[in-house]
């Protein structure tokens, strides 16, 4: 009987140390960089439905970047503490203020230079919403003289567009919602978002079309304010590694989030970032 409560005890202790392995404690330079406060300050963007959700039951949040940041402070062995704003734009523009340490959101060159971020685990299709009888056909059209394209303001897609529409002109909302509106009352030619977004407004709008295809491929990533070296660092494979291990996987599974997928391993996750991709973000 001794013999095999000692073995029991050693495949106990043996269970216990690979579990230790799998998930190991962050280096202390890493918890001093993304948790200065002693808790890991999380900004999120609630405006981002695909990514954020607002239990009605509780009012306590969740969703896939929640999952994420959960596993985050559990792998830093510090508390999460979930700082909500209403769109992108103010998110990221918190980061001068130092609202945050760690936050969910477009990888968009506007941004890094005071963003670090890591490579997307994320990808969300954007595209474009036309309203009945629209004579824009394709992708293509929209670029052209005369056309006027409702989007959200400071959205990676509205940074997006602002570098590629050529003729297309842009009329700004503060909102999702808002862009929403404006595209309809203003009688505007184009709505631009998220396809998943896009696909509920056009079931408002009898005879609009989403068109095919889209115009980028948004990435969604998570970022630390620059000058944080070990904790972009850190962030970058926490990021690979929530891919890989499928975690990311089950969280849009569990969440049953519709028109979004796994962003594909970084082509060299030692800079976090694939540079050859070339594709926008929320």
């Amino acid at each position: 009987m001794s013999k095999m409560i000692r073995l029991a005890t050693m495949s106990l202790v043996a269970l216990l140390l690979s579990s230790c392995a799998t998930t190991p404690q962050a280096p202390s330079a890493v918890r001093s960089e993304l948790a200065p406060t002693g808790k890991l300050r999380v900004g999120i963007n609630v405006q981002n439905f695909l990514l954020v959700n607002k239990e009605r039951t509780d009012g306590q949040y969740s969703g896939i970047a929640v999952d994420l940041s959960r596993e985050l402070g559990r792998r830093l062995g510090v508390p999460v503490e979930l700082v909500a704003f209403d769109t992108a734009g103010k998110l990221a523009d918190a980061v001068k203020s130092g609202a945050w340490d760690v936050a969910f959101l477009g990888n968009e060159p506007a941004r890094t230079n005071e963003i670090a971020f890591s490579a997307a685990y994320l990808e969300i299709e954007a595209g474009y919403l036309v309203p009945a009888g629209s004579p824009i056909r394709t992708i293509a059209e929209v670029d052209r003289e005369g056309v006027r394209v409702a989007v959200n303001a400071k959205s990676a897609y509205d940074l997006y567009l602002t570098r590629n529409l050529q003729r297309a002109k842009l009329h700004r909302a503060p909102t999702v919602d808002a862009s929403y509106e404006l595209f309809v009352a203003d009688k505007l030619d184009v709505l631009a978002g998220l396809k998943p977004r896009l696909v509920m407004d056009a079931e408002k709008l009898p005879g609009s079309r989403v068109l095919e295809g889209r115009f980028s491929a948004v990435q969604q990533s998570i970022g630390t304010p620059q000058g944080r070296p070990a904790g972009a660092k850190y962030l970058r494979e926490f990021t690979e590694d929530a891919k890989a291990s499928g975690f990311v996987a089950k969280a849009i599974e569990r969440h049953k989030v519709p028109g979004v997928s796994v962003a594909p391993m970084a082509a060299d996750s030692s800079s976090g970032l694939d540079s050859t991709r070339g594709r926008s973000t929320y």
